[in-house]
């Protein structure tokens, strides 16, 4: 049996964290996981039952309720996000969760949560996770950690591009780019982890290259480290 490793991709926000790990998971037969569609459905959830943040009593009971899982679409050729048994994937991707992610990613009950579902899909390898904690918290002994970053207005005018692509014609880049700043700050600055590289992260900024070359980069990575452990 061939080795399987664990892969941690962490970064900011739309710098292809997504992209990079479903391009992994295909190419080594792993299983993706998308975190951050995990927190986004969460937000989502309170959003509908229009539960304060500040209740936690009643988001603990909501987490109680319901359950995040990943179904793999032939026709689209990813993982689509569920809670319990609807298809929440479009929803979840609105700039209205985008506003309050960070927001409900800063709960600690919400954060346990989550991590330990995500802990348990990691316990038998070949998983290639991406977020903004996988690395420090989620896989903190994932053979290979990777952290994306990319320069702010490229981000913006790809978040962009992805939303304009799904029929929302509302949503100027002035309005992308203001979130993605609010939520990075939001996000390295929270107290209950924040985003960060893992000391031991591989850093790659994608600001100039196409999603072929940072996949070859990304393969080699894993393959290095696939053949030390062999």
């Amino acid at each position: 049996m061939s080795t399987k490793i664990n892969i941690a991709i962490d970064g900011y926000s739309s710098c292809g964290k997504g992209t990079l790990a479903k391009a992994l998971a295909h190419h080594f037969n792993y299983l993706f996981v998308d975190s951050g569609a995990m927190y986004r459905a969460v937000t989502w959830a309170i959003q509908k039952e229009k539960i304060e943040l500040t209740k936690i009593d009643k988001v603990s009971d909501l987490l109680s309720r319901i359950n995040i899982r990943f179904v793999y679409s032939e026709q689209d050729k990813f993982y689509q996000t569920y809670i319990n048994d609807q298809n929440l994937e479009k929803e979840i991707r609105s700039m209205e969760v985008s506003r309050y992610v960070s927001e409900v990613s800063a709960i600690k009950e919400v954060r346990d949560f989550l991590v330990n579902q995500q802990q348990q899909i990691g316990l038998h390898k070949g998983v290639v996770m991406d977020g903004r904690d996988i690395g420090t918290v989620v896989f903190p002994d994932a053979e290979l950690k990777i952290f994306m970053t990319a320069r702010p207005e490229v981000r913006a005018q790809r978040r962009h591009h992805e939303i304009v692509s799904r029929g929302d014609t509302h949503t100027s880049y002035n309005d992308v780019l203001s979130n993605l700043t609010e939520r990075d700050s939001m996000d390295s600055s929270r107290s209950i982890s924040p985003l960060k590289p893992a000391s031991d992260a591989l850093v790659l900024d994608n600001s100039e290259m196409t999603r072929e070359q940072q996949l070859t980069i990304a393969i080699d990575w894993v393959n290095d480290i696939i053949k030390n452990l062999s």
